[in-house]
């Protein structure tokens, strides 16, 4: 939202400096994100001065070109070629100096001392497209002989300098759209903080509108009055379609408007002053003279505008006339019933639709644009005749006609306005400072809200209409702090606490804990979009469709829907920072997922389902790639390390999980982790088909952490237990089994064996060969034995191997190599 400040300065006696303007209107609520210079000239003129030629010559070297001699003012004349057909001697020129930038377009010329053809230069007669006054080429500009020699150009074109505010406007703040709205805001801070002179804010008067005839009336009729809240209109006869006039285009070109002409300019003008949007359509294209809000048939086709054929919903409102629509409601024109150079006669809407129409219609057409901001967010209702008539009057000064029908104002449900009571003892203790009682009615009161009763506890007042986002006595109290200043409210030197109990584990230190612990692994965080496509979750089992959480009114496609996994965001980030050439992605995130998990329940909270995830990302190379280090890629088996590794780092014994294989629409392969019947962690390699969706075209290993459930079954104390003084022991086995048969098996069946005196089972070669076996492979594995209360004896630990050998050969058919 941009806000010139020579715009506002129409309305509010402002002398301030851009700077203090810019930093009240971040203190009130209207953050000012940036700052920009506007010129309507660009370069301002800077360097063009008013010069007499004196003499011509013919250039000895070539016949197009002239050389000339030109008196600027100063005591020296300079020579300038110049190879305009109309220059001669005598002629008051604009000539750009020695040093002077001028801007052709996006491209800059410096004026520099050159030789042209062998003729010295010290300057440029210029043409009005080389000064950005026109487009014109055909010669020099000519000016008016009474012009003093020296004059700057600025002063002669009047170059207009003015600042830009660009305000991020939060969406409750709608009534900040408009300049007559931040002079408001402007206008009370100022008087509450700085002085009263500067207090009132000076609408546009419209006292002297007046109708000219009843010569061309237009029938209005509202068949949805649900979605359209209020319509005004009227018609202007015989107007000019024309350009519009140097002071109109500033002030739309300053906040980054093109001017069209000067009808829709004007209409673009107004509803920046107020913030109500009008539409301007031509009066002869109106089948019927009557207009009907209505909406149409599903599929209806329709020609925007921008000359696109669009299909129409049948939840889309129209402006139509007797037989087809001509105008998408609150959102966008129609190409035939627009104002075109051989309009003469206009029909000028005002109106005000419903936000949810407006905003549903704009986020189905994707079509975003001033008037729908406006609209969907919620325009005042008592600004349409208002705006019409400030239109109506401005048409009339800058395009001619007349008005020809009185104004018809359809208001089938008036909207009241709320009163609220707000007590003194709640601003005070809100704000937590004791504000004087007149200051606080004046407030209100310089804010439009109007009082209608006091005492001394409270008032009642009522909230203007285009306050929508004032609902509660906590509003109006946050509205007396915004105008009364955040930095007015001294900082208390009293400290005040209250003994809490915390639960444990400690959420956030178990989340900082592993945090620091991946980070210092080169792992980066990352922070994704709760807001996802929906597609993602088409034709998956693993998150069905049907348990999708649906937005009601999406941005967009792309954001249509709540996670239900952090997968595809993660795999977003790895497709942006993979476009990117970066070469090792190791990622990780804590975020939540949401699931519909009962739709029919009367309880609207226990419809959804929320969980705390932790997710881990890694691709790529395990390490930077040079001149000593082959390129490596990373594996299942470094997102395995990682997993267990965490774990352990919150006190679980990896040995009393359950793990087992898993293979999904999410995974190729991978590993499932439970402990007591609760889902810890899956991880794996994340299957092709998912990647491809994304442009991935590298592997990508994946965990994800049921965080809520590794939380539950955390260890809620730590013991403290003696180092044995007693040696550990080790053995090895080697052994040939099928090759169906994995680790933990191996792991599990040596546990159940010796429970007491084994401490580790660990694995330490693997060997496939055609010796062995299309279906053999054998395992090297190691056992470490250890008696906490005295040293074993070599029959005690044969006696554990000879078990274990016969454990192994019975249960799993293994051959002792």
């Amino acid at each position: 939202m941009k806000i010139s400040l020579n715009w506002l300065k129409q309305y509010l006696n402002l002398d301030l400096d851009y700077k203090k303007v810019s930093e009240i209107l971040t203190d009130i609520g209207l953050e000012v994100e940036n700052i920009e210079k506007y010129q309507s000239i660009k370069g301002g003129l800077n360097g063009l001065v008013v010069g007499e030629i004196l003499t011509k010559e013919k250039h000895p070297n070539a016949d197009k070109l002239s050389v000339t001699t030109v008196n600027i003012g100063t005591d020296n004349y300079l020579p300038i070629v110049c190879g305009a057909p109309n220059v001669e001697a005598g002629q008051k020129v604009v000539v750009a100096t020695l040093g002077t930038v001028l801007y052709l377009g996006e491209k800059e010329l410096k004026i520099k001392r050159s030789k042209i053809r062998g003729a010295e230069s010290q300057g440029m007669i210029c043409a009005e497209d080389e000064i950005g006054l026109g487009s014109s080429h055909e010669g020099i500009i000519v000016l008016d002989q009474k012009l003093e020699v020296g004059t700057p150009a600025s002063e002669i074109y009047h170059v207009e300098n003015d600042i830009i505010f660009e305000i991020g406007l939060t969406p409750n703040r709608i009534d900040g759209a408009s300049h007559i709205g931040v002079a408001r805001d402007l206008a009370a801070y100022i008087k509450h903080n700085i002085a009263d002179k500067y207090s009132k804010v000076s609408k546009p008067s419209v006292d002297k509108f007046e109708i000219d005839n009843n010569d061309n009336i237009v029938d209005i009729q509202i068949d949805n009055t649900k979605a359209c809240r209020r319509y005004s209109g009227l018609t202007i006869s015989g107007v000019s379609i024309d350009k519009s006039p140097n002071w109109l285009k500033n002030r739309l070109e300053a906040i980054g408007l093109k001017p069209i002409n000067n009808i829709v300019d004007i209409t673009n003008y107004v509803l920046h002053e107020t913030g109500q949007p009008l539409h301007a359509f031509d009066a002869d294209m109106i089948d019927g003279k009557k207009i009907i809000i209505k909406t149409l048939d599903d599929k209806t086709k329709f020609i925007s505008l921008d000359e696109e054929e669009r299909e129409l919903s049948s939840e889309d409102l129209m402006i139509c006339n007797a037989k087809e629509g001509m105008c998408i409601a609150g959102v966008f024109g129609g190409f035939k019933s627009g104002v075109s150079q051989n309009t003469k006669n206009i029909f000028l809407e005002s109106a005000n639709f419903d936000p949810v129409y407006v905003r549903k219609t704009s986020k189905r057409h994707m079509l975003v644009t001033d008037s729908s901001f406006r609209f969907e967010r919620g325009a005042d209702p008592n600004m349409t005749v208002y705006a019409l008539k400030r239109a109506s009057m401005l048409i009339k000064e800058l395009a001619g006609g007349k008005i020809s029908s009185n104004i018809i104002d359809i208001y089938p449900n008036k909207i009241e306005n709320l009163s609220i009571d707000i007590f003194y003892k709640h601003i005070n203790r809100l704000i937590g400072k004791t504000i004087e009682k007149n200051t606080v009615k004046n407030i209100l009161e310089s804010l439009d809200f109007v009082i209608l009763e006091e005492n001394d506890t409270k008032l009642k007042i009522e909230i203007p209409k285009y306050r929508f986002d004032v609902t509660r006595e906590a509003d109006v109290i946050e509205e007396i702090l915004r105008i009364y200043g955040y930095n007015n409210v001294e900082i208390s030197t009293d400290v005040k606490s209250t003994i809490s109990y915390a639960p444990k584990p400690d959420e956030n230190k178990q989340r900082l804990l592993i945090s620091e612990f991946l980070s210092s692994k080169g792992f980066n965080e990352a922070m994704s979009n709760s807001l996802t496509k929906s597609s993602y979750y088409d034709d998956l089992e693993s998150f069905s469709s049907d348990e999708t959480v649906r937005i009601i009114n999406p941005l967009s496609l792309d954001l249509n829907a709540m996670r239900q996994s952090l997968l595809f965001g993660g795999l977003e980030s790895i497709e942006y920072n993979l476009n990117r050439k970066a070469s090792i992605l190791k990622l990780y995130e804590f975020g939540y997922s949401y699931k519909l998990i009962n739709n029919s329940s009367d309880n609207v909270i226990n419809k959804y389902n929320e969980t705390h995830h932790l997710s881990i990302f890694i691709a790529g190379n395990k390490l930077p790639i040079n001149w000593n280090y082959k390129e490596d890629k990373t594996s299942f088996y470094e997102i395995k390390s990682v997993v267990n590794s965490i774990l352990q780092r919150l006190n679980f014994n990896i040995d009393l999980l359950k793990i087992e294989e898993i293979a999904n629409d999410i995974f190729s392969y991978g590993l499932k982790y439970t402990y007591n019947n609760k889902h810890l962690v899956d991880l794996g390699f994340v299957k092709p088909e998912i990647l491809e969706k994304s442009d991935i075209d590298i592997d990508v290993f994946y965990a994800d952490f049921n965080w809520d459930n590794v939380l539950k079954t955390l260890t809620k104390s730590i013991r403290f237990k003696e180092i044995s003084k007693y040696p550990k022991v080790k053995r090895d086995l080697a052994l040939l089994i099928d090759k169906s048969i994995n680790f933990k098996e191996i792991k599990d069946i040596a546990y159940k064996t010796e429970r007491k005196l084994l401490k580790n089972v660990d694995i330490f070669d693997i060997y496939e060969g055609e010796k062995l076996g299309n279906d053999k492979k054998s395992y090297a594995i190691s056992f470490i034995l250890q008696d906490d209360i005295k040293t074993l004896k070599d029959k005690q630990i044969d006696k554990i191997m000879n078990k274990l050998i016969a454990n192994y050969e019975n249960k799993l058919g293994a051959k002792i190599r």
